[in-house]
Order: structure tokens, then C-alpha cells, then sequence
């Protein structure tokens, strides 16, 4: 497969490497090279399999707009542009392109939404959320924080869920779920090592999602991998 990269920091470096240690082409393009998603038309997407974007809020729905209106295929990893959801993914239905989002693409991550949604199932206790990044992460909480407080919300909902953000270093990030009790406390907790895990998650999804029209959150199609 060709796989388009839009996004040259940490993250998206890694993801070009990873794509190309499993035998795709890759091109890859910064902000600067696609500024409004200029370089995202019909001559430069030709022969591309999948675009994946990690850019910037903004620069994400410039993006995606410009991908899905050529009936074309993108992995989107940047978060905090969730309120263009909806239309973004009409976009994607009218034209025959493909969205395929998620606010964390690691498999790891993945199991402990799952294992929150099991422990938001227990009556007596508090939840809170504690999650921990690098200094140059924009936003805050992360989406990871925010997809973990809406799984304890859709099975509790209206409770209170506080979130506690930190940005230290190079984190690579770390997230804590923690339900407390008169009696005791019980943590799920992901600590990730490197940005690799993150990285393999997304180029997976460009292979499964390369040939398909619609849209999916990354949590409904990650045991398809």
C-alpha cells in the first residue's frame, strides 16, 4: 500500500517509520507542505491507499474534508476536533470515502477502555481519572481521559468523574483509573513506554480500513485487526 502521512512531529515520524517496516510506501507531508490541506488534491492523492493524520485540531478537519470529498481514505489520530464529528462523517457517506478515528490507537489502551466499562459496572464507589503527558501535548485532558470518563458516564451517567492532567517531560503517557470505596480502591492503569505501540495501532488501521467506504470509531474495529 502508498500511505500519505500528514504530520512530521514524534508521533507521525514514527508512524511512517512503523509503515514502512511492514512494507508500504509512505510520503509524508508537515504542516507547512499542506497549509488548508493544499497539497490534498486529486493529482497528490492518486494511487494513495489511506491518508493518516497527525497534525493539529484545526489542520485535522482541513484534512479530512479535503480527503473524504475525493472519495478517498483517512486514519485520523489527532483529537479535540470531535464537534465536526457528524458532518464529517456525512461527508464520508455521500462521497464513498472512508474515517476511521480514534482518541488512542493503541491495542493496550484499547483493552482498558474495555476493562473500564466492566469496572463502571460496580455500585459503591468514586471514579476519578488521572492521565499524564509530554509538555508540547496541546490539549488537556487528553481525548484518551475524555473516551475513558464517557465509557463510566454511559454506564453511570451524570456522575462525577474528575480528570487530573499533568504534562511532564517526554511522557510518552500514562492514564489511571481509579474507583474508590469506604472499604478499598481498585486501579486500571496503562503505561505506555515508547509512542511505537500508538504508532503500530494506526498504520494496522490504514491496512483494514484501505478499500472500505464509511466511518468507525477505532474501538468498534480494533479486534478485527
Amino acid at each position: 500500500m502508498l500511505l500519505l502521512v500528514l504530520g512530521k512531529g514524534k508521533t507521525g515520524s514514527l508512524v511512517a517509520e512503523v509503515a514502512r517496516e511492514r512494507g508500504h510506501g509512505v510520503r509524508a507531508l508537515d504542516i507547512t507542505e499542506n497549509q488548508h490541506a493544499s497539497a490534498l488534491n486529486g493529482p497528490n492523492l492518486a494511487g494513495v491507499d489511506v491518508v493518516i493524520d497527525f497534525t493539529t485540531p484545526d489542520a485535522a478537519v482541513e484534512n479530512i474534508r479535503a480527503v473524504l470529498a475525493l472519495g478517498c481514505r483517512i486514519v485520523v489520530g489527532t483529537t479535540g476536533w470531535y464537534s465536526q464529528l457528524p458532518d464529517l462523517k456525512a461527508i464520508a457517506h455521500r462521497r464513498g470515502g472512508a474515517l476511521l478515528y480514534g482518541t488512542n490507537f493503541s491495542i493496550g489502551v484499547q483493552k482498558l477502555f474495555r476493562l473500564t466499562a466492566e469496572l463502571a459496572r460496580i455500585e459503591g464507589y468514586k471514579f476519578s481519572i488521572n492521565e499524564t503527558h509530554h509538555t508540547s501535548k496541546l490539549d488537556a485532558p487528553s481525548g484518551t481521559a475524555i473516551t475513558l470518563k464517557e465509557i463510566i458516564h454511559s454506564v453511570q451517567p451524570g456522575i462525577e468523574v474528575p480528570i487530573e492532567s499533568h504534562r511532564i517531560g517526554d511522557a510518552k503517557g500514562e492514564h489511571v483509573v481509579t474507583a474508590t470505596s469506604e472499604h478499598d480502591v481498585i486501579e486500571l492503569r496503562h503505561d505506555a513506554f515508547s509512542r511505537r505501540g500508538f504508532a503500530l495501532g494506526a498504520v494496522r488501521a490504514a491496512e483494514w480500513v484501505a478499500g472500505k467506504s464509511g466511518a468507525w470509531e477505532f474501538r468498534e474495529i480494533f479486534d478485527q485487526l
